[in-house]
């Protein structure tokens, strides 16, 4: 599992970690049944204390992303594509929250952020 770490990020460890792992579930890079490295093993993989990896995969079980069996392991969970959607609707918006923050501080008007969008979007189609 490639999941890579910055400390320059506001953001800590343990959530830049579910973030990651989240976005591989969502995309299909991991799939349904699919079995994760153990806690420890992503501890050591990452250089990072066992207690953040337990914290990000208590957090992705908490939101239905994986389960756990006992002296099995963690892995991921069937997608729940209503859960999903609210998750990529939750990134989206606070992507495009940092994109007005940055058109308003740069004087740039809605109508021009939509036009932006808009070309942006339809390039990626």
């Amino acid at each position: 599992m490639n999941i890579l770490i910055s400390n320059s990020s506001d953001k800590p460890i343990y959530e830049q970690i579910t973030t990651q792992i989240k976005q591989m579930i969502i995309s299909g890079e991991l799939e349904a049944g699919c079995l994760l490295p153990s806690m420890r093993m992503l501890a050591k993989e990452l250089r990072i204390s066992v207690i953040t990896t337990k914290r990000a995969y208590d957090d992705l079980e908490r939101d239905g992303f994986i389960y756990t069996v006992i002296g099995k392991g963690s892995f991921v969970a069937e997608k729940n594509m209503e859960f999903i959607r609210e998750e990529q609707l939750k990134i989206v918006e606070e992507y495009l929250g940092k994109a007005a923050a940055g058109a308003k501080a740069g004087g740039i008007s809605l109508e021009e952020m939509q036009e932006i969008l808009q070309i942006i979007y339809e390039e990626e189609r």
